[in-house]
């Protein structure tokens, strides 16, 4: 089936439309219309090769929300009309340990990705979800239980809302803990809504004073600027658990210091450059503990999801259309948004 998408052909070119060649829906398929797609900065950093890899060409997207259209003989637990989404993945490079304990994203094998990632269909590589439809195994198909007027909002969540919940929940966020969120954008926006809704006491820190009010309507309980050194001191050694979600490049020891004994601090963004060395002394006589998560299985992004619909948790969202996309990437890299560019795909056909 050939559907229309937006992809590019080079790093140095621009998205545009294209036609793309889904496969017909196999056994155990499912074959989705997609409605909204995120926009997620590795989206950038991979059509662009600021990440190794990158296959031409390439059609990115992986935060994607849509309606069920066609359902192969295999499968059981989807029908034509659910409402389902795909996040990250879209199968594992062999089924093995890893995705029966729910860890496809850590398997040594790697994960197949909902784009780039190798397959025998044309053109050898996944092609995303800038696009109209998308066919993929059930198994990493998701259900999506919101109410329709926030599907919109919901299609972040695939990959900020679980690179957030993730962390959280496994390093057992709730009442009682004392909670940080380094970064009030795309991620940090995410953890700051998780955490408040898991029961923690939750500390958002910002290097700006302007968004002192945002992070406190997000549901922060308390906002500290890290550039002021008397905020940032008050807080030394009372975290159990600080969440970074800054992708640049900066010292980590003015958070490290602020963890109690035996706290983490977990980092989900990858700099542009490596960070600087930290200070081991502030870990070794605390115990302290500096960690990294990826993304979640297919099992806790959907705990997740249902967590999310629960609690009434969607991202914060600035619907665009796919014609605009590059104009995004622009206001994206300069942290002009609030909080996530969502595609409307129904401009695809315009």
């Amino acid at each position: 089936m050939v559907v229309k998408a937006y992809g590019a052909f080079a790093a140095d070119k621009p998205l545009e439309a294209i036609d793309i060649e889904r496969r017909a829906v196999g056994a155990n398929d499912v074959q989705i219309a997609i409605a909204y797609c995120g926009v997620c900065h590795s989206d950038l950093h991979q059509v662009r090769s600021e990440w190794d890899g990158t296959l031409y060409p390439c059609v990115p997207g992986h935060e994607i929300v849509g309606h069920v259209t066609a359902v192969g003989d295999g499968v059981t637990k989807f029908q034509v009309g659910d409402v389902v989404g795909v996040g990250c993945m879209v199968d594992s490079c062999q089924h093995c340990a890893s995705c029966d304990e729910g860890l496809e994203q850590y398997c040594e094998n790697g994960f197949v990705g909902t784009y780039n990632g190798p397959t025998p269909d044309a053109p050898g590589h996944t092609l995303g979800g800038y696009s109209q439809s998308i066919v993929v195994k059930d198994d990493f198909v998701l259900k999506i239980s919101h109410a329709e007027d926030q599907l919109a909002a919901v299609a972040p969540l695939l990959c900020a809302g679980i690179t957030t919940y993730s962390p959280l929940r496994h390093w057992n966020v709730g009442p009682g803990k004392k909670v940080g969120i380094v970064g009030i954008g795309g991620l940090g926006h995410m953890g700051v809504k998780l955490a408040h809704a898991m029961g923690a006491h939750v500390v958002a820190f910002t290097t700006s004073e302007s968004k002192r009010q945002e992070a406190l309507d997000l549901g922060a309980d308390e906002v500290v600027v890290s550039r002021n050194a008397e905020e940032m001191a008050a807080h030394a050694g009372s975290f159990d658990f600080i969440l970074n979600t800054v992708a640049a490049s900066h010292d980590l020891d003015q958070f490290t210091i602020l963890l109690k004994r035996d706290g983490t601090l977990t980092l989900v963004g990858i700099p542009e450059h490596p960070h600087p060395s930290p200070n081991v002394a502030a870990l070794i006589f605390k115990r302290r503990s500096i960690a990294g998560s990826l993304i979640g299985g297919i099992a806790e992004t959907q705990e997740m999801l249902d967590f999310c619909a629960e609690k009434g948790i969607v991202a914060d969202i600035e619907m665009i259309r796919i014609q605009d996309i590059e104009t995004a990437y622009d206001r994206m890299q300069k942290s002009d948004v609030k909080y996530r560019f969502v595609i409307d795909s129904a401009t695809l056909a315009a």
